[in-house]
C-alpha cells in the first residue's frame, strides 16, 4: 500500500489564514507569508516514495486555483466541517500508512516525511512536535480509532500532551517523536 501525504493547506486569499500572525504584522505581509510557506510546502515534500494529497479549506475553494501555490499535479480534497480533529478522522480513515501534516512548519524537509513513515514501521504513532506544545505532523496506520481525536484542546500548550493521552487510552502507545520545530503563528514566531 503506497503511503500518502495530506498536507491541510487554508486557501491563500487575504484574510483566510495566519490571522493572529496578521495582527502582528498586517494582513498582506501575513497573506504573503501564508503563500509562500504552503508553495514551498507543497513543492517541496512531493516525492515518489509516497502519494500527496492536498485537503484545502474552506472546501468552496477546491476547484480554485492558485498558481504557484497549490500545485495542479497534486490531488485535492475539501477538508470538511468540524475542527481540526473532525477534519483529522477524516483524513485518517482511509486505509495505510497516512502522515498528515499543516503548512504552519515551513521547516519540514522531505526527510522528515521518509523519517515518519520509516518510523511508523515499528510505532504505533509518529508525531512531530511543535514547540509551541502541539504538533505539525502527526502519522498513523489509518484507520483511526473513532474516538481518537476527542477532548482534545486544539491551539493549546497541551495539545500535544493531549494527543498523546488520547493515543494511549485507544491502545496506541508506541509512539515515536520527530524533530521539534517551530510553529509560525504570530509574529514572535518569524522573529525566532
Amino acid at each position: 500500500m503506497i503511503p500518502r501525504l495530506i498536507l491541510f493547506a487554508k486557501a491563500p486569499v487575504i484574510g483566510g489564514a495566519k490571522t493572529r500572525l496578521a495582527a502582528g504584522i498586517g494582513k498582506v505581509p501575513a497573506w504573503r507569508r501564508h503563500r509562500a510557506m504552503t508553495a514551498r510546502l507543497a513543492r517541496s515534500l512531493q516525492d515518489r516514495r509516497w502519494r500527496m494529497e492536498l485537503w484545502v479549506s474552506p472546501d468552496r475553494m477546491l476547484s480554485d486555483r492558485f498558481p504557484g501555490v497549490w500545485p495542479s499535479r497534486v490531488d485535492r480534497r475539501g477538508q470538511g466541517a468540524g475542527d481540526l480533529g473532525a477534519r483529522q478522522a477524516r483524513a485518517f480513515a482511509a486505509r495505510g500508512p497516512v502522515c498528515v501534516i499543516g503548512t504552519d512548519a515551513p521547516q519540514a524537509r522531505r526527510s522528515d516525511i521518509a523519517a515518519a513513515f520509516r518510523a511508523l514501521r515499528r510505532s504505533d504513532a509518529v508525531i512531530g512536535p511543535a514547540e509551541d506544545g502541539g504538533y505539525w505532523l502527526l502519522a498513523l496506520h489509518a484507520p483511526a480509532p473513532r474516538a481518537l481525536f476527542d477532548d482534545i484542546r486544539w491551539s493549546h500548550a497541551e495539545t500535544r500532551a493531549d494527543l498523546e493521552g488520547r493515543l494511549s487510552a485507544c491502545g496506541l502507545t508506541r509512539i515515536l517523536h520527530l524533530r521539534a520545530l517551530r510553529d509560525i503563528d504570530v509574529a514572535e514566531d518569524l522573529r525566532a
